[in-house]
């Protein structure tokens, strides 16, 4: 009897032992990861950020790179939830657009060199977690050199959702804590199949709980033909195609059923661009990166709005920040020595693409049935992925309305428009384009605001 109670107290304090070494560990992982100061950032910020590499296949040595930008020591970050944010491209750095030009709280100086505050920044309202992926998008990388040929919608998602488990063990303190996931453009696929695995494996018996409640897509691909229709429409409807053009693309290109454009469809949306001209698409109403330097100098003093507008030059500085070696030294990342340099987007992964499914649809039913919560967004100056594309996705739903369409406002003015459905809110955002928080930043704020209270968009005008 005696010997088994030795043996049964032993045991214990084994599994004690092991449990404050894992502890100890992950404390020591923390440790190294943290940021200590960025080069140009100015001093004294109130928050803690991390950065490194988080291995998510042993085999091929694929690392994704993470950059953890915490809520202000004022604001309590230890009660405040735990967001993921994603960019898409495909093979597109969300370290470079969502972080540095979006929601991040630093922005970069067109001089490549020095970081300013972003008022508006996210991380205000949440811990903000950023994830390039997959492997060979920024910083994240494989060192086997033919899986960046080989990256798809699926292994993407996999990749993710490992990542997201084993940080989770590197930082215990966020496990149990409100966790959503947000993201923007081709993010349209990676947000909803990653919350698609998150919530399958949460009903796992051996796979570890991650407390998920629900996510947000902002202007993103979502179903292929519903997507071509409501693009081709948008272009029609703002004048930036001609009806003949118009015609021609709504006959040639039947996106409903492969995805390989026909040569017809592919020859009508060469005239397509042609048609529209020098602008951006991403943001139809501001000017083009090539022609912003003198549209400034030459406007600034007639039109007053110019100076304020968003400014489309933005990739460039991150070029020029992140591929600085003392940058790269502060964020722990480049620790293998990369050969090729650091770049906003990866040409090889995006053009090697091997799997992307025509619809998203199937699983916004699944995780709408799952009462998740579940927003949709769209700034409305974007002829990428317009709102009139994701609207007709949502019309495909068939969901029954609870709030319909109505103005919300942001200090007496019209931010936007919602309408609120069973298990999923639209909104969109007066003069935004593709990238929301970049061309509104107040009123993406009180979006994000909106969403993680779980409230409807302000209707009162006063």
């Amino acid at each position: 009897m005696g010997h088994s109670i030795c043996y049964v107290v032993l045991h214990l304090l084994s599994i004690f032992c092991v449990g404050i070494s894992l502890v100890s560990a992950s404390m020591e992982d923390q440790r190294r990861d943290k940021i200590k100061l960025l080069p140009g950032q100015p001093k004294n910020v109130g928050f803690e950020q991390y950065s490194g590499y988080v291995t998510v296949n042993e085999e091929n040595e694929r690392a994704l790179f993470y950059w953890l930008i915490e809520s202000p020591m004022n604001r309590g970050p230890n009660l405040r939830p735990l967001v993921l944010w994603l960019n898409g491209g495909p093979g597109c750095s969300s370290i470079a657009y969502g972080a540095s030009e979006e929601i991040g709280p630093f922005h970069i100086r067109p001089d490549g060199k020095s970081l300013y505050l972003n008022p508006y920044a996210w991380n205000n309202l949440a811990n903000i977690l950023f994830l390039d992926s997959p492997a060979g998008v920024g910083f994240s990388y494989c060192n086997k050199t033919t899986d960046l040929y080989t990256f798809g919608d699926q292994k993407t998602a996999e990749d993710a959702y490992v990542f997201l488990v084993n940080w989770f063990e590197r930082f215990p303190q966020y496990k149990h804590r409100e966790f959503y996931i947000a993201g923007e453009s081709y993010a349209g696929h990676y947000v909803p199949q990653l919350a698609q695995i998150v919530y399958q494996r949460n009903k796992g018996i051996n796979n570890p709980v991650i407390n998920f409640k629900g996510f947000m897509v902002g202007n993103g691909v979502t179903d292929d033909y519903h997507d071509y229709v409501g693009t081709f429409e948008y272009w029609w409807t703002h004048g930036l195609i001609s009806d003949s053009t118009y015609r021609i693309l709504r006959i040639a290109c039947d996106f409903g059923s492969s995805q390989h454009p026909s040569v017809q469809c592919m020859t009508a949306l060469r005239v397509a661009v042609a048609e529209q001209g020098n602008i951006d698409p991403y943001s139809i109403y501001t000017p083009p990166c090539n022609d912003t330097a003198s549209l400034r100098r030459g406007l600034n003093g007639r039109y007053p709005w110019m100076s304020r507008a968003y400014d489309p030059c933005t990739e460039r500085y991150s070029d020029l920040y992140f591929n600085r070696p003392e940058v790269q030294k502060a964020l722990h990342a480049n620790v293998t020595g990369i050969s090729y340099p650091w770049k906003t987007c990866s040409d090889i992964v995006g053009n090697y693409w091997t799997d992307s499914p025509l619809s998203m649809l199937p699983i916004y039913q699944e995780l709408i049935n799952a009462s998740l919560r579940i927003w949709v967004y769209s700034g409305d100056t974007d002829a990428v992925v317009p709102l009139t594309a994701t609207r007709h996705s949502i019309d495909a739903l068939k969901l029954p309305t609870i709030i319909n369409w109505y103005p919300w406002y942001d200090s007496g003015k019209v931010g936007g428009w919602s309408q609120v459905y069973k298990g999923l809110t639209f909104v969109t955002v007066r003069g935004a384009g593709h990238e929301v928080p970049l061309h509104r930043p107040r009123e993406s704020f009180i979006l994000f605001r909106s969403f993680l209270e779980n409230k409807y968009m302000p209707s009162s005008s006063s």
